[in-house]
């Protein structure tokens, strides 16, 4: 299945989205396609795929949609708020803070030790960007990060659910949400970042999303650095620094 990602992002910060790993990245599959490839069904409140669907410049707080798990390892495809909202959050606003969270410090951290337990996805990704500081340039290198054999990327991630108090709709007040997991680079991403997505290979995706799996230790384990051998990347336009601007073209080589 070919796996290369409408900008609803308005005018976020270029600069706070570029500060973040994995700040930007691309999904350019409809519901059915991800379902059909992670052996998933596409859950009743998934919007229809009649709404535009391919995004190639994705960025903290649009809607992202990723895999979960019941406790009998059926599989779903949901849409989540990308930025995690805690279930204690005062204002929404929190989420734009909240795109990442690091690997090293994901036991510690109560706010996400406590989503380790039973709310742990996948989100799929075509590849995502990442911008190189390159000597003697001012202006940051778009890389477009990708696997060598165009299979996709399962980036484990965790996600909550809020309710916004303001709304008295039960059903419209609440708000799902996740985060995307980082960790320290590969040898592969090392020359352009220090850190770098989870990807998770398919023989650990159950273990990941396995509500029942309470082994934080266990869990912990497996959120480290990809093979070097799995990703390549190139550079691509400047054009993806801009949430504005959204096509295939932006993941095209440059010279």
């Amino acid at each position: 299945m070919p796996w290369l990602g409408p900008d609803r992002s308005g005018a976020r910060s270029v600069l706070g989205n570029i500060a973040n790993v994995c700040g930007r990245f691309v999904s350019s599959n409809s519901p059915d396609e991800i379902a059909a490839y992670f052996g998933a069904v596409v859950d009743p409140d998934v919007p229809e795929p009649d709404v535009e669907r391919e995004n190639f410049n994705v960025a903290p707080t649009d809607d992202v949609l990723a895999v979960v798990a019941d406790r009998g390892l059926h599989r779903a495809v949901k849409s989540y708020r990308w930025g995690l909202v805690p279930s204690w959050a005062k204002d929404v606003k929190v989420g734009a803070k909240m795109i990442n969270a690091r690997a090293e410090t994901i036991g510690e951290k109560s706010v996400f030790k406590k989503l380790m337990h039973g709310k742990r996805l996948l989100v799929p990704m075509d590849g995502f960007y990442e911008w190189q500081v390159v000597p003697g340039e001012k202006v940051k290198r778009p890389m477009f990060v990708h696997r060598v054999d165009g299979e996709p990327l399962a980036v484990a991630g965790l996600w909550a659910a809020w309710r916004d108090p303001a709304v008295k709709d039960d059903d419209a007040a609440w708000l799902h949400s996740c985060t995307v997991i980082t960790t320290s680079a590969n040898g592969t991403m090392a020359p352009i970042h220090d850190r770098m997505p989870v990807i998770l290979p398919e023989s650990r995706w159950d273990e990941w999303l396995d509500p029942n799996n309470d082994d934080l230790e266990s869990l912990l384990r497996l959120l480290v650095p990809i093979d070097d051998d799995v990703l390549t990347m190139h550079e691509v336009s400047t054009d993806v620094n801009s949430v504005r601007n959204n096509g295939p073209e932006l993941v095209a080589p440059v010279s």
